[in-house]
């Protein structure tokens, strides 16, 4: 059990309390988790398995829901991401539109691995099943902005509109 307070201690101890604070002013945390996980999201960036344990003791709730939840939502992530994530949709329009060349374009032109963080910490890329926006395809979100239409030849300039903006 100390190995599992250690891990907890491993937390940034200010982020903790922002998220005690939001936990706090919920009427019924218990029946709250999903909102409890977007906002640990929004605040530390991620979820890895310490901050879902320490969610679990918060909420009341148990570590394998806990798990569970982020697990099966593609929107929560265990791993620490770049700046930007740059998701690329692989739904069906998408794919047949061309979004799997558009992923390797921008795989290449980041130079990085599916759902890792580029060296410049400024890009995490991954697919995902549907946007839900297939009128638009092939789509290309990055962060809240939704890129519709894209082509290779698109790629560069995406990129470098958030590469500016460091």
């Amino acid at each position: 059990m100390s190995n599992v307070n250690l891990n907890i201690s491993e937390l940034d101890q200010s982020l903790l309390v922002k998220l005690d604070q939001y936990i706090a002013s919920l009427e019924d945390p218990n029946n709250s988790l999903i909102n409890v996980l977007h906002k640990a999201q929004q605040i530390f960036g991620y979820i890895p398995h310490n901050l879902q344990l320490y969610i679990s003791r918060k909420v009341g709730v148990s570590a394998a829901r806990v798990n569970g939840v982020v697990s099966f939502y593609s929107y929560f992530t265990e791993k620490k991401t770049g700046k930007n994530v740059v998701s690329v949709c692989m739904g069906t329009a998408c794919y047949v539109k061309g979004a799997g060349d558009i992923l390797k374009e921008l795989l290449k032109q980041l130079n990085v691995e599916k759902n890792d963080v580029s060296e410049d910490t400024l890009f995490t890329v991954k697919d995902v099943r549907c946007i839900g926006a297939c009128g638009l395809a092939p789509v290309v979100t990055v962060g809240e902005k939704v890129y519709g239409h894209v082509t290779k030849d698109m790629v560069k300039d995406i990129i470098n509109t958030y590469k500016e903006r460091g």
